[in-house]
């Protein structure tokens, strides 16, 4: 087994996976070089320091340091400084897809990893990140749209997820780069905390305050784009804003027929027909899962695709849509840890991603 196999192993016992196709390997070996895959393969999803890396690696520390930030300078590992010192962690698949689409931008290269990235995601990579059941994403609906405020809960709304996030960097969606398939705003992918300084300070991604990350959200809003956040309620740790044409956990929706790739949110739509004057609004184009239709010059939702993002009652100019609360709310893990547990067991993974995560 060459390193770039073994590595892809690696990769692979995350929770989003990364199953085996010649398009990934292809992408390994122009994202890495020989001597960075060997010391990539000592690294664990957890930090470690320069110097416990080089327990298992035969660099000299000069050496080893130079190839890591090399790594974390093209955003294929994550680096951090912690008390310990600086730290170094492998990233999940769907963030070595974003860093390279985002890093590479206006060079020759990124041509060339938009196809085989777009190779890979019919090739395994989108069933590997679908939920098997529990979803890593969930549905955040449209908060204009949110009416009973004491029933909502704090991880339903947008403004409260930013509002607490710490720092907040926004990026170039990687899945528009690789699919344009509609002519969406692109500047739409938010990370926090941690991830997001690692991103601004590598020219990854770019530094916004709560007040501006609220105004792009209100136009991704406008664009019909659905925000979807990490599917645990204690914090944000990234918001995509998506659609179903070229958004990874949308497509495995529509386009892989998985009912588990991304969690609903707590609502559904439900029309007032006395209001509803069929203008098409909702079902023309707004809604991304072809949940309404028109029935009778009336919209009809189909509750059972319904996913709850509120932009066809967002949309409505009679105010003929709300959300309602659904009969039973969908199971949000806790934190993140309790989310990754989730799926790691769910998928059978848990001693292979403890293994990678004690070395």
């Amino acid at each position: 087994m060459d390193h770039y196999e073994a590595f892809r192993r690696v990769l692979d016992t995350h929770p989003t996976g990364a199953p085996p196709s010649k398009a990934f390997d292809e992408i390994v070996r122009l994202l890495f070089t020989e001597d960075e895959i060997k010391i990539a393969l000592n690294m664990s999803f957890r930090l470690k320091t320069v110097e416990e890396i080089m327990q298992t690696v035969s660099f000299a520390r000069e050496e080893a340091m130079m190839h890591l930030d090399a790594m974390a300078e093209k955003g294929s590992i994550f680096c951090h400084v912690t008390k310990k010192g600086k730290g170094y962690a492998l990233i999940p698949t769907t963030g070595l897809c974003e860093r390279s689409l985002q890093k590479s931008k206006d060079t020759p290269l990124h041509e060339r990893l938009k196809s085989h990235w777009k190779r890979y995601r019919n090739d395994g990579m989108i069933s590997s990140v679908c939920g098997d059941p529990t979803p890593l994403m969930r549905i955040i609906p449209v908060e204009s749209t949110l009416q009973i405020k004491s029933h909502i809960l704090p991880h339903e709304v947008v403004s409260n997820l930013i509002r607490n996030s710490g720092t907040i960097a926004v990026s170039d969606c990687s899945c528009r780069m690789i699919e344009q398939r509609c002519n969406a705003p692109i500047e739409t992918c938010f990370n926090f905390g941690n991830m997001a300084e690692f991103l601004i300070e590598r020219s990854l991604g770019r530094r916004v305050s709560p007040e501006e990350a609220s105004a792009i959200l209100d136009e991704t809003e406008k664009a019909g784009l659905v925000h979807c956040g990490n599917n645990s309620s204690d914090k944000a740790d990234k918001i995509c804003n998506c659609c179903s044409c070229c958004c990874l956990f949308l497509k495995g929706l529509m386009d892989f027929n998985n009912p588990h790739a991304v969690a609903t949110s707590s609502y559904l739509a439900f029309v007032i027909e006395d209001k509803c004057t069929g203008c098409g609004i909702c079902y023309n184009g707004r809604c991304q899962v072809e949940a309404i239709l028109s029935w009778e010059t009336k919209a009809r939702i189909l509750t059972d695709k319904c996913i709850g993002c509120g932009l066809c009652a967002s949309a409505c100019p009679e105010g003929a849509i709300k959300l309602g609360k659904r009969e039973s709310s969908p199971d949000v893990p806790a934190t993140l840890m309790d989310m990754g547990s989730r799926v790691l067991k769910e998928k059978g993974k848990m001693e292979a991603f403890m293994e990678i995560m004690l070395k």
